[in-house]
């Protein structure tokens, strides 16, 4: 099912409506498979022309994360950052606190204890979310030199 399906599938069943408005901002944040903010999506509607106000672009980004097709990160800097999930493989992040830098990884060993854990306690996990926080090796350089 592709992602214009299942937001307007959610749309509907929500009683809400489905606007152009809410049609670019779809489009626009599954272009790339990147991390983003809201003001850069904001930014970057703006600069096609397409005409979508910034309460706009934050409320369809709620919607986005509702309805499944995008995931909110908070990074601990005080802002949220977004990527779009539908059609891709479960991941986690590395996160450097110097030049915000966020790197995907998956590790079977790490999925695999995140089950064994919630098997020993009983719990149904829904989801997951692991950040580690840290310097990437390229701000690690810049220290060293």
């Amino acid at each position: 099912m592709s992602e214009e399906t299942k937001f307007f599938e959610y749309l509907r069943r929500t009683g809400l409506k489905i606007t152009r408005e809410r049609k670019e901002i779809l489009r626009e944040v599954f272009t790339s498979h990147r991390h983003f903010d809201a003001d850069e999506l904001f930014l970057r509607l703006k600069g096609r022309g397409a005409g979508v106000s910034r309460a706009t672009v934050y409320r369809t980004l709620a919607l986005l994360v509702r309805s499944h097709l995008v995931r909110k990160m908070e990074l601990g800097d005080g802002r949220a950052t977004y990527e779009h999930v539908l059609g891709h493989p479960h991941h986690d992040h590395l996160i450097c606190i110097q030049c915000n830098r966020i790197l995907e990884f998956h590790h079977p060993e790490i999925e695999e204890l995140q089950q064994k854990v919630c098997e020993e306690f009983d719990f149904k996990m829904k989801s997951h979310s692991q950040q580690i926080y840290g310097v990437c090796k390229e701000c690690r350089k810049k220290q060293s030199s």
